[in-house]
């Protein structure tokens, strides 16, 4: 009985080895977080699969300077961490603290001729280790290479002024900038869109100009905004990646839709089109009806039974790539939105090799209402759906257009791609929603032949004031300062007590 005990325990000790040996190589993370919030999102996931990271011979250095002290220290080292493993051996991830570790903390500097008085996490993509760290710009002064970027701890926090006045930290966007900057680094210089300034409103440059919006979210996905008038080009400049229209006014001439037109049938061109509702110009509408999507002159509206509701609801469409993991998932645009005809599988576009898609469907209920606002016999009391003068379901707010063979790899590179949004109120800050975001941000990196970051982009995490009653301030007041220190005086009382008995 004894050896068989002693027998027992021995294979019992070897097999909790082994499986602890097996485990440490062989193991599976999980985040039971409400919300996931230590999971990278599909949007960085995507891109650490792309070719672009997976090519890659030389892994890329993060290294990541920041205090212990500082209050986001383990959400940033977490997530860090969380690209590291994710990246399949092509990141490689140190942790200095400053503090602790001041001779390494200098050596950092001193290679890359830095000065440590802020937290950051610097992203080093050279291909070779004997790539210079620094290059003389045009000003004759000294910048860190192209393909070495840094993702700053002010970066990574958003700040919003409280009722009382107070500068407060409001959310965390340490996802969105370290793969931003990751980008950035891998491909050395944004990509960049060309904004035909000239042809949209005076007020552009205003506060609340739809082009305002939208600079900060390509921001992130590594896409510059360059504005330019049309009428000083003869050509649209081939080192741009793509052409860009918010709420144009003013109409083109022969000779602009001339230049339009034969950048349109360069290889790799790029159109973001977003018109107000209602508002296109005629030129401009003409050469969209020609490839297959026209904007017509409504409003997408709804009735119930006290109102008439703009807001157009809808779903997001199947059928092309960036909308994988979007597609069937419902979209809410607020604000003006048009109607926008496309016509799918018409044959004199097959022959021409245009390929027109809805993008946005709007949901049944809805129509095209022709005289919105406007007092006619029809309708004095108030919108009703005209068969004749309206637009009848499905209505489509969204639609792209490809020209060339998209579903042949060996020329799908080549493809000219567009993107018409009939809605440009989503794009103000306090409209903005989030499957909205993911949407005009997959269409952007689609556009730039940039694929890989496609997919539902990383959720900031804000603050939340937790409201309490004066009552109950007083109560938890009371129970810390007197309830406390009261128990442990008792039980204190009682161990002294039965150890003295």
């Amino acid at each position: 009985m004894g050896l068989l005990s002693i027998l027992q325990i021995s294979m019992l000790l070897v097999a909790v080895i082994c499986l602890n040996y097996i485990s440490s190589y062989h193991y599976t993370r999980a985040d039971y977080s409400r919300a996931a919030d230590y999971s990278l999102s599909a949007w960085s996931v995507n891109y650490l699969k792309s070719e672009a990271m997976t090519r890659r011979e030389r892994p890329v250095k993060w290294i990541m300077v920041f205090r212990r002290s500082s209050p986001i220290y383990e959400r940033v080292r977490v997530m860090a961490e969380e690209y590291e493993r994710k990246s399949g051996g092509k990141i490689e991830l140190e942790v200095i603290d400053p503090i602790r570790s001041t001779d390494r903390a200098q050596q950092f500097a001193a290679a890359y001729s830095l000065k440590l008085v802020r937290d950051m996490i610097l992203i080093d993509a050279r291909s070779l280790d004997d790539a210079p760290v620094t290059r003389e710009v045009e000003t004759g002064t000294a910048a860190l290479n192209p393909h070495i970027t840094i993702a700053l701890v002010e970066e990574m926090i958003t700040y919003a002024v409280d009722a009382n006045g107070q500068r407060r930290p409001d959310k965390f966007r340490g996802e969105d900038l370290l793969t931003s900057r990751l980008v950035e680094s891998i491909e050395g210089k944004p990509k960049t869109l060309l904004f035909l300034a000239d042809k949209s409103r005076s007020d552009s440059d205003g506060e609340n100009s739809p082009l305002k919006h939208l600079q900060p979210i390509l921001r992130y996905q590594n896409i510059q905004i360059t504005p330019e008038n049309l009428a000083v080009l003869k050509e649209i400049p081939p080192d741009v990646h793509g052409v860009t229209l918010v709420a144009p006014k003013y109409d083109f001439t022969e000779q602009e839709i001339a230049t339009l037109e034969a950048y349109w049938n360069t290889p790799r061109s790029a159109l973001l089109i977003l018109l107000e509702s209602g508002e296109c110009p005629p030129r401009l509408k003409a050469f969209l009806r020609s490839k297959g999507v026209t904007p017509r002159n409504d409003r997408v509206i709804t009735k119930d039974a006290t109102r008439v509701i703009t807001t157009a609801r809808g779903n997001f469409t199947s059928g092309i790539s960036f909308l994988k993991d979007l597609s069937g998932q419902s979209a809410v645009f607020e604000g003006a939105s048009s109607s926008i005809d496309v016509r799918e599988n018409a044959d004199d576009l097959m022959r021409r090799s245009l390929t027109p898609m809805p993008l946005i469907q709007v949901m049944e209920g809805y129509w095209g209402e022709s005289d919105f606002g406007l007092q006619t016999e029809q309708s004095k009391a108030g919108e009703t759906f005209d068969p004749i003068r309206d637009h009848k379901s499905p209505l489509y707010i969204a639609a792209s257009v490809t020209r060339g063979a998209a579903n042949d790899d060996r020329f799908a590179a080549d493809t000219s791609r567009m993107v018409l949004i009939s809605n440009t109120d989503f794009l103000q800050s306090n409209r903005q929603r989030a499957e909205n975001m993911d949407f005009l941000a997959s269409a952007s990196n689609w556009l730039v032949m940039r694929e890989s970051l496609a997919g539902a982009l990383p959720r900031s995490f804000g603050t939340y004031k937790l409201p309490l009653l004066e009552a109950q301030v007083s109560f938890i007041n009371r129970l810390n300062l007197f309830f406390a220190p009261l128990a442990f005086l008792l039980i204190g009382g009682l161990v002294y007590s039965s150890r003295r008995s």
